[in-house]
């Protein structure tokens, strides 16, 4: 079997000292905002799974589609022998581009949680003792290097994620993300569609109250990791469509006035009855602003893929 290598490039203390930057950060600026990174503690991941499995929430289908029926595309049109994943999880969706990728030696997926790369990696170990996989603990929007692995590589970044990054955030994304690329190199990236905005907002605001529990999920971590004393119940989940900017928002609404103290931080932060706090934009795309972002950034759109109802889009870009 081939073997599996753990390359931690964020200090054990990270994810601590950044969680304590983003919510003094967050909560000292008008108006109060939390990244939704915060969400994906291990309740937080098991809700988002479920949150896939909704009826209303659509993307996870729709681009599980898109690979079921084009993987064998993607595999030709880059004939990848290295395949890096952001964000890889549980590295489940992967599976079918593991398959389809017939001369694949090394799968790179990078993940900021070391469970979840060990767990995973691991469970494909067993099923391909041929393939080597080289996890990265790296929190691949603050800077990345990837280890020597043979080309032509094939980037994927899935699951629409890159919509949870501002303009500004996605054009400096993109460019890092060029910059690991060589030529004949691919990235592959998941991207979320406009569409009608009933959809858009029951696909985050389901009649579980599923995503409700998984935003009210953050205020619980701020709790256990700072001390802090939020009453989720003294929130109400939020999700709404910004028709200008073309994304969806989700934010908590304090339901009346209130104090929350985070002794860590020394700070006792004051809500007004009404008052949002902000905790992720969800933009979606149209494919013309796609490529030109992808342009921007020196990507050139080669290939653009979506389910039959044309909901979700995955496209694969070259390095120019």
């Amino acid at each position: 079997m081939s073997p599996f290598l753990l390359t931690r490039t964020l200090p054990e203390d990270a994810t601590e000292a950044a969680l304590r930057a983003d919510v003094l950060k967050g909560l000292t600026h008008t108006p109060k905002t939390l990244p939704p990174k915060w969400f994906y503690d291990a309740h937080g991941s098991e809700l988002f799974e479920k949150i896939t499995e909704l009826p209303e929430y659509y993307p996870t289908r729709a681009e599980r589609e898109i690979l079921v029926a084009h993987s064998g595309e993607i595999a030709a049109a880059t004939g990848a022998r290295t395949l890096v994943e952001l964000g890889s999880g549980s590295s489940e969706k992967t599976r079918y581009l593991l398959d389809a990728l017939t001369g694949l030696h090394t799968y790179v997926p990078v993940d900021v949680s070391e469970s979840a790369l060990t767990q995973a990696g691991h469970a494909l170990l067993d099923e391909r003792p041929e393939l080597s996989v080289h996890a990265l603990i790296a929190d691949f929007t603050a800077g990345l290097a990837l280890p020597g692995t043979p080309g032509p590589r094939l980037l994927a970044f899935l699951g629409g994620t890159i919509g949870n990054l501002l303009p500004a955030e996605r054009a400096a994304f993109l460019s890092s993300v060029r910059a690991l690329l060589s030529p004949g190199d691919a990235l592959l990236l998941g991207t979320d569609l406009v569409k009608d905005e009933n959809v858009l907002v029951r696909a985050y605001d389901d009649a579980a109250g599923v995503t409700a529990e998984f935003n009210k999920n953050v205020l619980s971590v701020v709790n256990r990791d700072l001390g802090a004393d939020f009453d989720p119940g003294a929130f109400e989940h939020v999700a709404l469509w910004d028709a200008e900017n073309e994304w969806i928002e989700m934010r908590l609404r304090s339901l009346a006035e209130q104090t929350v103290k985070i002794p860590a931080l020394d700070l006792a932060v004051d809500f007004a009855a009404g008052e949002e706090l902000h905790t992720e934009v969800s933009a979606k795309f149209r494919k013309e602003g796609v490529r030109a972002e992808l342009s921007a950034a020196g990507l050139e759109l080669a290939h653009w893929w979506t389910d039959e109802e044309g909901r979700f889009a995955l496209s694969l870009s070259l390095a120019r």
